[in-house]
């Protein structure tokens, strides 16, 4: 399975990204070394893509996939494409707050501990719909590193199409996000452009 090894804060500094989109609290001393070039409309369109696949953890072939899907889909390309990327269970589960990272979050649903509706799901691109029970399994409840995840995560703001019980692990997705309930810093218009050339 292909994998993004790429240093996440130099990936980070090099697209213009606040690491907290990551989950992650720190900040790079070092400053990006730009020159003063005028970036083409394809190099916008560009970075915005990579923003959104390296935000979401989706290499390339899924996120062409996803993409696929929103166009079949009614309503505005771009929107749809992401709230797709939203209702991934990776994503989900970290905007919960059950990991502190979205890598970790990715790396908690691989190895079984999250069931979705009382079935354990270890697919990380699994699309939760409305209605959805997300929790941690009973067993891994009493480990340390859950006690030591909600601890961290405790101050995060959980989206309010979520709705979640920090103290016994689980959540319900009321309803489907919409695009202003999404806070990633990402133009998906120019994604739609980049792709529809």
């Amino acid at each position: 399975m292909a994998v993004d090894r790429v240093p996440v804060l130099k990936r980070c500094r090099s697209l213009g990204l606040d690491p907290i989109y990551l989950g992650i609290d720190k900040k790079s001393n070092r400053e990006l070394k730009r020159a003063n070039r005028k970036v083409s409309e394809y190099g916008l369109q560009l970075r915005e893509k990579q923003k959104a696949k390296f935000i979401y953890g989706v290499l390339e072939k899924p996120f062409r996939n996803y993409y696929t899907k929103a166009e079949k889909m009614d309503g505005q390309t771009g929107e749809n494409m992401m709230i797709l990327l939203e209702r991934r269970l990776d994503n989900v589960v970290f905007r919960m707050g059950f990991g502190r990272t979205r890598r970790e979050t990715r790396q908690i649903v691989d190895h079984k501990h999250i069931l979705v509706n009382g079935k354990c799901v270890n697919i990380p691109s699994y699309l939760v719909k409305a209605g959805d029970v997300i929790e941690v399994k009973e067993k891994c409840k009493a480990s340390q590193r859950y006690k030591d995840i909600i601890e961290m995560t405790g101050g995060r703001m959980v989206p309010a199409w979520l709705d979640v019980d920090q103290e016994n692990l689980r959540g319900t997705v009321k309803e489907l996000p919409s695009r202003e309930e999404i806070d990633v810093p990402v133009n998906e218009m120019l994604i739609v452009e980049l792709y529809s050339k």
